[in-house]
């Protein structure tokens, strides 16, 4: 342990934050973890935890076929690609279809894999293997952010928390009692198609910092570890928020300091945020049955 720690000491470390691009990793990687956490609390009470994983994976073949054509920023290509999948996702999977949610999700999830990797392939990559494996994982993407991908962060990342607090009432509603919602008036087809398209932009701001496979992660793990401590939404939310932002960080600046691939870092401090809070929750519930 000793030999990983001595790879970069506390004053190499702290020289690091005179660099623009350290500044913008961790800038845009509290957006991405706060955007990340509020929609993670709904797809995990409405079950739809799997659904950044389905979105990912499109997102990765948009990857591709960018990469492919030469673009310098593939957003462009990525954002629109996931918005419409999002869609496709929920009118496919939607009560009058013959196909279910997961049977959707299943489809597009390793179509969009399968053929992003073929891309790749028949391109004739030099390094096709560590293209794929940025897309993927990440790597130190984060940490090569231009400022016009942070700006385009800040910009999507404010639209998105914006969206959530003008329909927070909706989405609750919808989340907890979509048929009772339903019953009431809520157009809840509307609602569910913007929680869509909201979950497809939170997923394309997150593979810059995570990569397509560890997306679900970023967005479970902080809602999970707000649920074993609180009961009530709102509470729920606010932890949720908390955790991802302080593990996000924690997790780039643990990246840097130990020069690991930094999606992978954050994944595994969440983890470990996850397992203390099981065990907080579990101490909660014993200390509550005693009383």
């Amino acid at each position: 342990m000793a030999n990983i720690l001595s790879i970069m000491s506390f004053t190499d470390f702290a020289s690091f934050f005179v660099y623009d691009f350290v500044w913008y990793a961790i800038v845009v990687g509290v957006l991405i973890a706060l955007c990340s956490s509020l929609l993670g609390v709904t797809l995990v009470l409405k079950r739809f935890s799997f659904i950044g994983d389905g979105l990912s994976h499109v997102a990765f073949g948009a990857m591709a076929v960018a990469a492919v054509a030469g673009l310098t920023n593939e957003t462009w290509i990525v954002l629109p690609v996931t918005v419409v999948a999002a869609v496709l996702l929920l009118r496919t999977g939607g009560r009058k279809s013959k196909l279910n949610g997961d049977a959707s999700l299943a489809l597009i999830s390793v179509s969009a894999l399968a053929l992003g990797y073929l891309i790749y392939y028949f391109s004739g990559s030099s390094n096709m293997a560590g293209d794929v494996c940025t897309s993927l994982f990440g790597t130190t993407k984060i940490l090569s952010l231009t400022q016009v991908d942070v700006w385009l962060c800040i910009a999507l990342s404010v639209l998105v928390i914006l969206l959530y607090l003008i329909f927070y009432n909706k989405i609750f509603g919808i989340t907890f009692d979509e048929t009772f919602a339903r019953a009431t008036g809520v157009k809840t087809e509307v609602y569910n198609l913007i929680i869509a398209v909201v979950i497809a932009l939170v997923i394309v701001l997150a593979m810059n910092l995570v990569g397509s496979l560890l997306i679900s992660a970023l967005v479970i793990f902080p809602a999970l570890c707000a649920m074993r401590v609180f009961k009530s939404f709102k509470r729920v939310v606010i932890c949720s928020a908390a955790v991802s932002v302080v593990c996000t960080l924690a997790g780039i600046l643990l990246s840097i300091w130990l020069s690991t691939p930094v999606g992978c870092t954050v994944v595994a401090i969440d983890l470990l945020a996850f397992i203390g809070f099981y065990i907080a929750g579990l101490v909660l519930r014993k200390g509550k049955a005693k009383n």
